[in-house]
């Protein structure tokens, strides 16, 4: 369709000469006018596809015209003022209208209106036969069918090509053959008539018959074995492998190519211009954004020579030999690869010198380049090692495994592989040094912290921070409020060491707030969700819209303080507490394994993470993806249910990813049972119950001590020992505050002595609790833990104070617990021994309290061998615990329901909980932490999620619909819709327990939501259907629809698609008169309605809406089901070796969480009896049949 059209007053008054003489209609009409909406008498004529109007039939200057190319014209009733009055309204009456569509946005219609009605009618089909509208359509279907043909004729002249060529090929060949054939058959006929001359006519025949058949069956043996060798799969692997040498000699010639454009073009030029007198850029530059890509042109040129050398006779002569040259020389891409970014910048510098920028283009307008910039060559060789790889890859996929090469081609893609590996690495950290650097040039005072390599960059964006108010006055608070979030507003930068919080000038500068601008996160503890318990947090969850989260900062050289944190989103919420939760995890566990290793300095804790293999390298019972977790890690695609368990239990790193994923579809392929008892097996025996690849980062320094310890069965080390259960009561009112972390590495003032930390640990932590340094284990009870190599005496028991100071086995217990408490300071005490000796007379705990009230200045001594092997076992059961804490605190506090349903595991989980909090070796935090997750257990938080809440009062006159407003409608459907949709435990969404023939067994409550959005939508059009006049029925549905907006703007989406489908049921539907009456407002609130929750592209609209609201919010369950079962047809559970698809647990699990993420934050609606008992009365509801009969009573069916 031609959408604009030039001329001038020439053109159009010709055109109008024209239309006047020999125009297709020509007549007057009365044409409505836009701005005072009054009808004017004008003379037309319509000339092909143009529309002029005059003032009168004598008028030479057209009035206006109108393109009607791609218009529609169509007949309208009657305005609704002209339908009665005035004679002068009876006589317009009598008028026929008609309307102009023109198919341009913002182009107003024209409505036009004749006297009579054929003449409307010949207006009507001329301006549709000047629109053009069928030729268009006839145009589309034809270009569609020329596109068709023309992409046939390419691959049959391509076909035909590929086909020309081979027969050339074997007519060569067979000319080859045929001459050969030729020579030997004459030289063998020359033979044998010389020895036949003398022989028998008849024995000459018999010879002549007994060749022929010995030719035949020959011909038919070898043309068997040939067909044979052609379909069978060795010849189709090495077609294949032929294809892709073939493909990698033109792939490295098009490389060779690329490097000689960019140094002839480029590079060469380029250094002339540095030569010349006014140079535009120095040799410095050039050989900054170049580097060595000289040199690498060289190499490839070498290489591509000999590649095509090889392919003359291949396929009898190999390729690896030339990869084995190639490879020691492929280390020159590490300094192109890492200084990439780097010269690009320079270029762009560069480009903002005029006389450089006018040059460049000169050249890039060099024919050799075909409209490349010179930033795509420099970018060619960043992709030649992984393409080297890849066909690499390929090639030994089709290479026998007795092939000759098979190993060169291994041996050459495992280099190359860890070469890649090491280019990524060092990419990976020279550009999170230049992204350092960047944001430390943008903060006005600098940060001395982002000088450090070891600092790596996370994520960044604005929060608004709550100002420090008094207790009880955070409520007055207001999230809307301008002020707060001008004044509040704070850009973050997220570390994988510091938090940094910075303040925006007016000019766009960063500063870092003066208290709390850098925050070291192992100070930190993240409080996602706020107590509700607590005066200071109560209701600033439903203040903020549950978007805040706090930061508890305990600083060791000053007092404590939080900060108060808000989100622009749960979305961003979330994104941003589980990536400090992450940072926090692994700083707490590499701090714990960096006093084991303090003699590896060179090789930090991460990189031996990192460089351990079994991480991302395929196992029979595992299999990992590409794609890196939270951690840095490959995640996990498929493996064996002992491996997942492993890598829950995994002391060296947790992944949030992965902790989420397995606590929501465990139940696919295990048992809680199952996990709890492998939690509890980590805890009490975390020597025999850790598998031996975690425990070799631990015991990498001491091998042979290691084997001596475990070699024992009986070592004290390999298992726990309590003392008798001490006295402990639980509150099962007090609730305790959902941290994201442990700290196990709290500092402390190093004036606190051993009463100190401990009141602290009891103070702090809800419960009252048993402390072994305030009160030791009654005498004669076993000791807790011994750390002697040999087995504990039966004769020793705890000693005193005075005692234990004289043992060098309590000096190891003192360095140790020192090494862990950072912010204590060592002593200098020359009056302890260093000697070994096999038994320690007090308990650890006892040690550490020793250890902590000596606690003076100076400077740790060394450890020996032996006591840095204690030093590790030690470690290892607190790494343990805190694992198992861990664990058991996501478990809890997030999957609440699990206990719910499961008394028994709730009870399993309280006694394991019981048996930490009775160890005697706890460390305060991890007491706190074991005695939050108690209280969290024991608090019953009763939740009515049934439709009883709504029906247990007594309800007076139930309301009709006619006295409810939209309003109240709305709120109480949006009130129904979420309590019901939050009963929904999210273990029903497995297995598509909804789709079973059992389903209201397996999933009660989604076939409760399912009913209900059912009798929802029956209510909606038996209202509507239970008026006899059409105007009752209209304002009804105008009322819905209007119900229907409301539940829109308060993000209940459920309750939108529950009105619009009972609009657009049959019975409803076809009321057309009724739809007349409805106004043209409520038509197009209603498409809009339609258009947000259509199911069109798997509810794309709706999934872009959810994603851009903030709860509280009901989504459509309907569309999770539909996901939730696609994933569970297109995957299966288990791989065929029995493995578990963990890739399909994490889809399931990131459609749950973002289900849960709807079902968490409730609405702040006042439940109203009178609303809800109309809106849940099924006496009103008329089921569909009954519908139908009524609808064609008040509309019969139009006869045909």
């Amino acid at each position: 369709m031609q959408k604009s059209v030039r001329y001038n007053e020439g053109h159009a008054l010709y055109l109008a000469l024209l239309a006047r003489k020999e125009g297709t209609k020509r007549g007057y009409l009365s044409k409505k006018t836009a701005e005072t909406s009054r009808w004017h008498e004008k003379w037309f004529a319509l000339y092909q596809n143009v529309l002029f109007y005059f003032e009168g039939e004598q008028s030479a200057r057209p009035a206006g015209m109108y393109m009607l190319e791609g218009c529609n014209c169509e007949r309208v009733p009657a305005p609704k003022s002209c339908a009665a009055g005035s004679a002068k309204d009876a006589a317009l009456d009598k008028q026929h209208y008609f309307t102009v569509l023109f198919g341009h946005e913002g182009q107003k219609p024209l409505e036009l209106r004749c006297e009579d009605e054929v003449d409307g009618d010949e207006w009507v089909e001329a301006i549709h036969q000047a629109s053009y509208s069928d030729i268009l359509i006839e145009r589309e279907v034809l270009m569609q069918k020329y596109i068709h043909l023309v992409q046939i004729v390419e691959t049959e002249k391509i076909a035909a090509n590929q086909l020309r060529h081979q027969l050339e090929d074997q007519d060569t060949e067979i000319e080859r053959l045929k001459s050969e054939v030729c020579a030997r058959v004459i030289k063998q006929s020359l033979n044998y008539i010389l020895l036949c001359e003398d022989e028998d006519p008849d024995i000459k025949k018999i010879k002549k018959v007994q060749s022929f058949m010995r030719g035949w069956l020959c011909r038919r043996k070898w043309k068997t074995i040939v067909q044979d060798y052609i379909c069978s799969p060795h010849a189709e692997s090495m077609r294949k492998r032929n294809q892709i040498v073939f493909n990698m000699v033109e792939a490295e010639s098009e490389y060779v190519h690329q490097l000689y454009v960019l140094v002839n073009c480029f590079l060469r030029p380029l250094r002339m211009a540095a030569s010349s007198k006014k140079p535009p850029i120095s040799h410095d530059d050039v050989s900054s954004i170049f580097l060595n890509s000289e040199t690498i042109m060289f190499l490839h040129e070498i290489f591509h020579q000999g590649l095509k050398a090889r392919i003359a006779n291949w396929p009898t002569l190999i390729l690896a030999d030339l990869f084995d040259i190639l490879l020691p020389m492929l280390n020159i891409y590490q300094e192109f690869v890492r200084n990439h970014q780097y010269s690009l910048q320079v270029l762009a510098n560069c480009k903002q010198n005029r006389d450089f920028d006018k040059l460049l283009k000169q050249y890039e307008a060099n024919p050799a380049c075909e409209g490349r910039m010179l930033e795509t060559f420099l970018t060619y060789p960043m992709f030649q090692i992984p393409r080297y790889i890849i066909t690499l890859h390929e090639l030994l996929a089709h290479t026998p495994h007795e092939h000759v090469e098979r190993k060169s081609l291994e041996f050459a893609k495992s280099k190359l592989e860890e070469l890649s590996r090491v280019m990524h690495d060092e990419v990976s950290d020279t550009e999170n040094i230049r992204k350092n650097l960047a944001i430390e040039r943008t903060i006005v005072e600098g940060c001395d912290i982002l000088l450090d390599t070891s600092q790596t960059f996370i994520r960044q964006g604005s929060l608004i921070q709550v100002p420090s108010v008094e207790r009880g006055k955070l409520s007055k608070v207001r999230l809307g409020s301008l002020s707060l979030k001008k004044e509040g507003e704070r850009q973050c930068f997220l570390f994988t060491k510091h938090f940094l919080i910075c303040t925006r000038s007016s000019g766009g500068k960063l500063h870092l707030l003066k208290t709390g601008g850098v925050l070291s996160l192992i100070e930190c503890t993240l409080i996602e969700e706020t107590d509700t318990s607590d005066d200071d947090s109560k209701g600033t969850g439903q203040v903020f819209g549950h978007l805040d989260f706090k930061l508890v900062v305990e600083p060791p050289d000053a007092p404590p303080f939080t900060v108060v944190l808000l989100a622009p989103s749960r979305q961003e919420k979330a994104a941003w507490t589980s990536d400090i939760s992450q940072c926090i995890d692994n700083i707490r566990c590499n701090g714990l394994m960096t006093i084991v290793f303090e003699e590896n300095s060179k090789v930090t804790v991460p990189h031996m993470i990192k460089s351990d293999t079994r991480l991302h390298r395929d196992d029979i019972d595992i299999c990992f993806s590409k794609t890196l977790n939270s951690c840095k890690v490959p995640q996990i695609r498929y493996a064996s249910v002992e491996r997942l368990l492993e890598r829950l239990t995994d002391l060296r790193f947790l992944s949030i990813d992965f902790l989420n994923t397995f606590l929501h579809t465990y139940r696919i392929f295990t048992t809680a049972a199952v996990v709890l008892e492998k939690l509890s097996d980590i805890y009490r025996r975390p020597f025999t119950s850790i598998p031996v690849r975690s425990l070799e980062l631990f015991f990498a320094t001491s091998q042979n001590n290691r084997g001596e310890y475990l070699a024992d069965g009986k070592s004290p080390h390999l298992c726990r020992k309590f003392s008798s259960p001490p006295p402990l009561s639980l509150s099962r009112t007090s609730s305790p505050v959902r941290t994201r972390k442990l700290s196990l590495t709290s500092p402390l003032n190093s004036r606190i002595g051993a009463l100190d930390l401990s009141t602290s640990s009891v103070a702090s932590s809800p419960t009252s609790t048993y402390s072994p340094a305030t009160s030791p284990p009654p005498t004669g009870s076993k000791v807790p833990l011994d750390l002697s190599k040999g087995p504990s005496s039966p004769e020793q028991s705890p000693g005193s104070i005075e005692d234990s100071l004289e043992n060098p086995r309590v000096d190891l217990c003192n360095k140790l617990r020192r090494s862990i408490r950072r912010g204590i300071t060592y002593p200098q005490n020359t009056e302890l021994q260093t000697a070994d000796n096999s038994h320690c007379s007090v308990s650890p705990a006892s040690a550490f309290a020793i250890a902590t009230a000596a606690a003076g200045h100076g400077s740790p001594p060394g450890f020996t061998n032996s006591e840095r092997m204690c030093d590790k076992e030690f470690i290892i059961r607190r790494a343990a615990t805190n694992r198992v804490l861990n664990v058991l605190r996501h478990w809890v506090s997030k999957h609440s329901q699990d206990f719910e349903l499961n008394n028994e595991l709730k009870m399993n989980v309280l006694n394991l909980l019981e048996e930490v909090l009775r160890d005697p070796d706890l460390l305060p935090q991890e007491r706190k932490a074991t005695a939050n997750i108690l209280s969290l257990m024991l608090s019953e938080t009763a939740e009515q999620n049934s439709f009883s809440l709504f029906l247990q009062s007594d309800c007076p006159k139930p309301e009709c619909f006619e006295t409810l407003s939209a309003m109240e409608l709305a709120e109480q459907i949006t009130l129904l819709d979420h309590v019901v949709f939050r009963s929904i435990p999210y273990e029903e969404f497995l297995g598509q327990g909804w789709m079973k023939v059992d389903k209201n067994e397996r999933t009660p409550y989604i076939m409760k939501t399912s009913q209900h959005f059912n009798d929802m939508s029956n209510l909606v059009a038996s209202q509507i259907m239970n008026y006899a006049d059409v105007s009752s029925r209209a304002n009804s549905i105008e009322k819905w629809v209007a119900v229907a907006d409301i539940c829109r703007c308060m993000h209940n989406y459920n309750g939108v698609l529950e009105i619009t489908s009972a609009l657009n049921r049959s019975a409803i539907y076809r009321l057309k008169k009724t739809w007349g009456k409805v106004s043209k407002q409520t038509k197009a609130l209603m498409d809009k309605l339609q258009k947000t929750v259509s199911s069109e592209g798997r509810f794309k609209n709706l999934r872009e809406t959810l994603k851009n609201c903030n709860p509280p919010a009901v989504p459509y369950l309907g569309m999770y089901l539909t996901d939730l079962a696609f994933i569970e047809e297109g995957t299966p559970n288990f791989t065929e070796e029995g493995l578990v698809n963990f890739s399909k647990m994490r889809m399931i699990s990131h459609i749950i969480r973002e289900i849960r993420q709807f079902q968490q934050t409730s609405y702040r609606i006042e439940h109203q009896q009178k609303v809800t008992h109309y809106l849940l009365d099924k006496t009103l509801i008329i089921d569909e049949d009954t519908l139908y009969e009524l609808s064609l009573k008040i509309e019969p069916r139009l006869p045909a």
